[in-house]
């Protein structure tokens, strides 16, 4: 019996099925180098500090640039895919992440790699929402579950292999050859998308740009004015001026999403409490943990002297755990509950975080910092597939694109908004790129992240069970909660 969905748009069935292995290669390559450049350059900060000469309000646009394009690009990229070919778009965006990669390894000030790092999360944006709407479409709804828990595990071997791949890279090249990498497995990506993918379209809706502007000036403004609060002062008009601007663009983005007849973000979709409670949670997971992220792998270096491929393996009983749990989560979720399993992870992330915020000094072995490492590690394991699966559990297939971009999304910017504030509390408490101011400021900043995973934790707790029972029909379908009558399909957005 084929197993191409009766569903599936008539472009898709007359085409044979891919192999499972090759799907999942054509969809988690590309989204592992979009996933592994979130982190690869933190490792790369501190010498980036000595050759730029970059301050720490540029060393947080080398990241805020990537993560900022992407969020606010990523629901137009979502809504330009129905329209135009989900896997057309997915090619796009490999093609403009590859060559933005070559202009930022090209760079030779921190504007020019400013400016080429948000071109890569223009082209990251494309990538990582669709790369889960192609691999839904093109996986039988019985190994669904099976395949995205793989997809999940990949994305958390980008996050585990960035500080390593960038250590290593550093210690052994140059800089610029962690944006070089980037080109091969960009080229063979595209070859694989081409061989395997159908090219699968949604509602062909007019293209939401007033949205587009409202949310993406919005979000900068916010992340700017945060950036620049402790250098131009918090009361000073640069900064106010922003922080308004930025919130008032964002209450007007709501406004207009709530009218428009074919909205960028459909604000119906926060009516679904499964889709609401794991996005809320989602963004804190974000801002909490790559904030912290951000200050730690640089605390490694600048305050404990290790280089950066020895701060990557320092870091690596954190990174590496999520590779080996969020395939694990993803296959016991229906069994226990995503609920269960994303509390447990944010909770555990929390306090692991909390644990190293009393062991930021100069003075403590490294041997100290293992077992809180460990515990985080296997708390961001916990939460990435079930999450993923939760954000759709009761969405219809027409509405998995736009709910899995609105995720994705709202993770980004999680990410900016932890970068930045974490910053800023770290500046605000004395910290600065030596290695006893640093320990200053890193504690504080690390606390804040553990607070407010502590937050996303209670807030998980009131998300639907996400226990799968034995349907009627022959597949397995989730559920809200134990007897429910509506089924969902298991499929879920970006980690």
């Amino acid at each position: 019996m084929s197993s191409t969905r009766l569903d599936a748009p008539p472009s898709t069935r007359s085409r044979r099925p891919s192999p499972l292995w090759l799907v999942l290669l054509a969809t988690a390559l590309p989204m592992f180098m979009a996933t592994l450049d979130n982190l690869v350059m933190t490792n790369a900060l501190p010498v980036l500090h000595a050759d730029f000469g970059a301050s720490v309000e540029e060393l947080q646009w080398f990241m805020n640039a990537y993560t900022l394009a992407f969020a606010s690009t990523i629901l137009m990229a979502v809504a330009l895919g129905d329209r135009f070919g989900r896997r057309t778009l997915f090619l796009l965006g490999i093609v403009v992440f590859t060559l933005s990669s070559a202009l930022a390894a090209l760079a030779t000030d921190p504007g020019q790699l400013i400016a080429a790092r948000a071109a890569q999360g223009f082209g990251a944006a494309a990538i990582m929402p669709l790369s889960l709407t192609l691999l839904a479409g093109a996986v039988p709804l019985a190994r669904r579950p099976l395949a995205i828990g793989i997809w999940g595990g990949v994305a958390g071997l980008g996050v585990a292999t960035g500080p390593l791949i960038g250590g290593a890279v550093i210690e052994g090249w140059a800089w610029q050859a962690i944006f070089w990498i980037n080109v091969p497995v960009g080229v063979v990506s595209v070859a694989l998308a081409v061989l395997a993918l159908p090219n699968s379209f949604g509602a062909k809706l007019r293209a939401d740009v007033v949205g587009l502007v409202l949310s993406g000036l919005g979000l900068l403004g916010l992340v700017y004015g945060i950036v620049r609060g402790n250098d131009a002062g918090w009361d000073s008009l640069e900064v106010l001026a922003s922080l308004i601007a930025g919130g008032a663009l964002l209450i007007a983005f709501v406004l207009w999403e709530s009218r428009a007849s074919a909205p960028l973000l459909p604000l119906r979709l926060f009516r679904d409490r499964s889709f609401s409670i794991a996005n809320l949670a989602g963004f804190g997971f974000s801002f909490g943990a790559f904030g912290s992220i951000f200050i730690l792998i640089q605390f490694l270096q600048v305050v404990q002297g290790a280089s950066p491929l020895e701060a990557a393996w320092q870091t690596s009983p954190w990174t590496l755990a999520p590779m080996v749990v969020a395939p694990l989560a993803g296959f016991i979720a229906p069994r226990v509950g995503t609920r269960t399993l994303i509390t447990a992870g944010l909770a555990a992330l929390a306090g692991s975080l909390f644990w190293l915020s009393t062991l930021l000094d100069a003075g403590i072995a490294y041997s100290a910092y293992v077992a809180p490492f460990i515990v985080a590690g296997v708390g961001m394991g916990l939460v990435f597939a079930p999450s993923a699966t939760a954000v759709l559990a009761t969405m219809a297939p027409d509405d998995h694109a736009k709910a899995s971009g609105t995720n994705s999304m709202l993770r980004e910017v999680g990410v900016a908004l932890g970068i930045a504030v974490s910053t800023a509390v770290f500046t605000g408490a004395g910290g600065a790129l030596t290695p006893v101011a640093y320990a200053v400021g890193a504690q504080p900043a690390v606390a804040v992240g553990a607070w407010v995973l502590l937050a996303s934790a209670l807030v998980a707790m009131l998300l639907p069970s996400g226990r799968a029972v034995r349907a009627r029909k022959p597949a397995d379908v989730a559920i809200d909660e134990p007897g429910a009558s509506e089924p969902a399909v298991p499929v879920g957005a970006g980690a």
